[in-house]
């Protein structure tokens, strides 16, 4: 009597795999098939990252801008004449052990007077009128803070009464030039704030539109998707094909941004280079695109994957609850 040889299990790993390669296939094809609405949902996509890649340049290069003007953010303490070089030295000893001092530099006499007049270069009479008697300046010492939010530090160590009693004159972090800086610390911060909120709000704005780009195309197929499931298609094969159509509006939505971007800034640096936009300098910004290429590109894929993935995904699970529940 010959034993009967057992059947064979299918390999459930190659079944998953043709599983998931039929997805794809469809999700690329209905993609090609639909492609009115493929056109349209793109076209909001490409928008949406397109503002989102411009919002995330503008915010390095406010960045960059910002950095700039803070280096020349400084605070002046005027010292007399009398102050001995062993004080000074122990003044700016102090100064550098408050924290928040990136730097103390002493400016003796004579150097401030170089600098007052190289500054005042094209005034000539300004120039004559004090060749002519001795230096009115002070010796100073000009501090540089890691963080300008926290300037107010230094002032209030230099109204110190036995600091106070070896200046010659107030601060520089007063007066006007006070209001000056803390305008520039306080616009600056908000330009920076309301970029964040920009590019959260129209990410959310995209994620809706496709959202309903793809409700759309599930109406459109609605009869194709009832007899799927009433052939015991599982959930994940009738939402997988969605998800790659939406992946692929992402793909090509990133890869067109970033190819207008580019073109946008690589206009003829002669026209741009000369100019800035407020605190957007638009050669700082093509600088940095160009160097942060590939990265940004990978960026924009990733944003574009998720951004039509969890569309997708909503658009079909409120269906397919809506169905099951029915």
């Amino acid at each position: 009597m010959t034993k009967k040889k057992p059947n064979k299990p299918r390999k459930q790993g190659n079944h998953k795999a043709i599983t998931f390669g039929r997805i794809i296939k469809t999700g690329g094809q209905n993609f090609i098939r639909n492609a009115s609405l493929s056109i349209a949902a793109v076209a909001v996509m490409i928008i949406t990252l397109s503002i989102i890649l411009f919002s995330y340049i503008a915010n390095a290069t406010f960045a960059h801008t910002i950095q700039q003007i803070e280096d020349k953010i400084d605070v002046s303490v005027y010292l007399k004449d009398s102050v001995t070089e062993e004080r000074r030295d122990q003044l700016i000893s102090d100064i550098k052990n408050m924290g928040n001092i990136r730097s103390v530099e002493y400016v003796s006499k004579e150097r401030a007077l170089e600098e007052y007049k190289a500054a005042n270069n094209d005034d000539i009479d300004l120039l004559l009128a004090i060749s002519q008697t001795d230096n009115p300046l002070f010796a100073l010492l000009r501090i540089k803070p890691y963080d300008v939010d926290r300037i107010d530090g230094i002032r209030d160590y230099a109204e110190k009464p036995e600091i106070k009693e070896l200046q010659a004159d107030e601060t520089s972090y007063s007066g006007d030039r006070k209001e000056a800086i803390d305008n520039i610390t306080n616009s600056t911060r908000l330009l920076q704030r309301i970029g964040i909120i920009g590019v959260i709000v129209f990410a959310i704005v995209s994620v809706l539109i496709i959202l309903n780009t793809i409700q759309m195309a599930i109406f459109n197929r609605r009869e194709e998707l009832k007899i799927m499931r009433l052939l015991g298609a599982s959930t994940w094969y009738i939402r997988g094909p969605f998800i790659v159509e939406s992946i692929l509006y992402g793909v090509v939505a990133a890869i067109v941004s970033v190819s207008l971007c580019e073109a946008l800034l690589s206009v003829p640096q002669v026209t741009l280079s000369t100019s800035s936009f407020g605190l957007l300098d638009i050669t700082y910004a093509g600088e940095f695109f160009s160097q942060r290429l590939w990265s940004i590109l990978t960026l924009q894929l990733l944003v574009g994957i998720i951004i039509g993935a969890a569309s997708s995904f909503i658009a079909t699970h409120r269906y397919l609850k809506f169905k099951t529940s029915k």
